[in-house]
């Protein structure tokens, strides 16, 4: 059954978001992105993308990309281990709102750093943490049973 509208009829197995009504609830996009900090560039854009064909205006558009850009700084830098090799970033798009998750997607941070420890990694009480819950209406921070960092944030619009 329909549980994210109430509309009672029942959803398709395949697709948890379609009901058998037809109609969608909520778009999902996906990125598995490598560990390297020349593809935050690339993060950012399509973020903004995602911001502005959801509805936002481009000041809500630039919020959501400078949050993400700083949750993806955070979750991939591992202080002297390295960066991360991968990480992945999930946009789930309603009406009216965007949820953005970063989560660290790596057994292992072979990744070298020009510094250690960079100048970028967060540090205890890093300014980039309160960026995004400054620019974001819901931050959470937590960490996956096999020790991998998460970022979840949320955008209303």
């Amino acid at each position: 059954m329909c549980i994210l509208r109430g509309c009672g009829y029942k959803t398709d197995k395949r697709y948890k978001n379609i009901c058998f009504k037809g109609e969608i609830f909520m778009d999902k996009l996906q990125f598995i992105i490598p560990g390297k900090p020349e593809y935050l560039t690339m993060v950012r854009l399509a973020i903004s993308s995602v911001a502005v064909t959801a509805g936002f205006d481009l000041d809500a558009a630039e919020d959501v990309k400078t949050a993400v850009s700083e949750a993806c700084k955070n979750v991939s830098c591992h202080g002297f281990d390295g960066f991360s090799d991968k990480y992945e970033v999930v946009c789930n798009v309603e009406k009216g709102k965007i949820e953005i998750i970063v989560k660290d997607d790596c057994d292992s941070h072979t990744l070298q750093k020009i510094a250690k420890p960079c100048q970028n990694c967060p540090k205890e009480g890093d300014l980039g943490i309160y960026v995004i819950q400054t620019l974001m209406n819901e931050v959470e921070f937590g960490r996956a049973e096999d020790g991998h960092k998460s970022i979840r944030m949320v955008k209303n619009l």
